[in-house]
């Protein structure tokens, strides 16, 4: 597999620290609020990596944080007269809702900040200790002058960083470049916790370092995030983990692409911000998953109704035919391949292999499920012409679809295929009237189901129903 490395910016083929297995750490939310459609991207695009991996045979150790301690919670908590710690726990009860929806797994490990008080004092001690930080009236910064590699990530000339940094209100840092590592406390009701420096809490990037080197070691595979995380939090990530123990961070630095609303900036201020919860009001999770996984991960993506919709409609596709294939399977014969059977089923391992060169090629979901396509179009062509097909010819495309779904996370839901006497009554006329050649009967009843939210279709291999909602 070839991975694009943010780091060398260049497609590079993927060589785990430790054979087969694959330590993975993907920056997570601060819990402030509802996730919004730009944070799904990252969740979906990785937890797809992760499974692809898990596919290949690889154990993945997978991190994925909560910030649940900073500015933003502290006023968002303030605003509505709770605490900080119970705003946290709410909205990461409603992260793993919304993250459910979208068929996102859990993480192996989602430690949080507030639960690693410890491990990131410690990471500040090693940098004071090593002459990367400084302590000024409770407040720790980094020197970040002191990093030969700062910028590296970013590939930003340290002049050009500096013109864009300055020293904020009530900071008392040395240079405008350093950065916060721990905080001290400005007043009795805000979070805080005893430290060599006095009472305070972290930085957000500090605790990032701190719970890599905690939970999956000095040195990591992969490190995800957002393309906005580039700098200045990755950046100072691989400052703070490098000065504090003197070896590489992470191998490999992967990034997803901007999310536009309507071909503009998401953004509160032009109205056109929108949480999962939001959207998944109007669309299924699948749905913005399919949406997601069907542009590579690392272009940008413009998020509208309109091109939901044409995802639906995708999605949808896919599903009709998988539906098809369930009722050829239901119908079809036990019996031996015929040549040209045998040579459809033999069609379908390239179809496999196409697959599995689209996600080695960096991950390429766009082209992986172009693959699917290619697969519903060659079922249609040779499958649903016929009634009566043999059942292994069509039990080995379902496998597949389903085989690749699986990596995708789609395409894994089965419609209850059940209808109530009545309805099988009405059915039941209806072939028959059509066996007569009785059309206005046949065609009444059709309206009548229709009616009642069933719609017929009449296919080679016989009459087949779905719901409409």
């Amino acid at each position: 597999m070839r991975i694009y490395n943010t780091l060398t910016r260049q497609k590079q083929e993927f060589v785990p620290i430790a054979e087969n297995e694959v330590k993975m750490y993907a920056c997570g939310p601060t819990v402030y609020n509802y996730i919004h459609i730009g944070n799904a991207r990252p969740l979906i695009i990785f937890d797809t990596l992760r499974r692809y991996m898990e596919y290949r045979g690889m154990k993945v150790t997978f991190v994925q944080n909560f910030t649940d301690v900073d500015d933003k919670m502290i006023n968002r908590a303030k605003e509505e007269n709770t605490t900080v710690k119970q705003l946290g726990e709410r909205f990461i009860d409603e992260y793993f809702n919304d993250a459910k929806a979208l068929g996102v797994r859990a993480a192996t490990i989602h430690p949080k900040a507030t639960e690693n008080i410890d491990a990131i004092i410690d990471v500040i001690k090693k940098l004071e200790e090593n002459g990367y930080a400084y302590c000024v009236d409770g407040d720790v910064y980094f020197a970040a002058k002191k990093f030969a590699g700062y910028g590296k990530l970013s590939k930003q000339p340290l002049e050009d960083l500096e013109a864009g940094a300055r020293i904020e209100v009530g900071e008392k840092k040395r240079d405008p470049m350093d950065f916060a590592l721990w905080k001290k406390q400005k007043e009795e009701s805000e979070p805080a916790w005893e430290s060599p420096w006095g009472m305070g809490r972290p930085g957000w990037h500090i605790e990032c370092s701190a719970m890599v080197n905690k939970y999956l070691g000095e040195t990591i595979d992969i490190h995800a995030g957002g393309q906005d995380l580039i700098f200045p939090h990755h950046e100072n990530e691989i400052a703070q983990s490098e000065c504090a123990n003197g070896k590489p961070f992470a191998n490999y630095w992967m990034h997803n692409g901007y999310i536009n609303v309507d071909n503009r900036k998401m953004s509160k201020s032009l109205g056109n911000f929108f949480t999962v919860r939001d959207v998944l009001k109007k669309f299924d999770g699948e749905v913005i998953r399919y949406f997601m996984l069907a542009a590579h991960y690392r272009s940008p993506v413009n998020f509208s109704d309109e091109l939901m919709e044409q995802a639906k409609a995708g999605l949808e596709r896919i599903y009709t035919c998988i539906e098809n294939l369930e009722f050829l399977l239901e119908n079809g014969e036990d019996r031996p391949l015929t040549e040209s059977e045998a040579e459809y089923v033999k069609g379908l391992d390239a179809f496999k292999q196409k697959f599995l060169d689209a996600m080695d090629d960096d991950l390429n979901t766009a082209d992986a499920i172009s693959v699917v396509f290619d697969i519903v179009y060659a079922a249609n062509t040779a499958l649903l012409t016929e009634s009566k097909n043999a059942k292994e010819a069509v039990a080995k495309t379902l496998d597949l679809i389903r085989e690749i779904g699986g990596v995708l996370g789609l395409f894994q839901k089965r419609k209850e295929r059940s209808l109530d006497a009545e309805v099988e009554e009405l059915i039941e006329k209806r072939n028959k009237a059509r066996a007569e050649k009785n059309w206005a009967e046949a065609d009444a009843i059709r309206d009548k189901l229709k009616e009642m939210n069933i719609i017929l279709k009449d296919t080679p291999a016989g009459v087949q129903w779905s719901y409409v909602e």
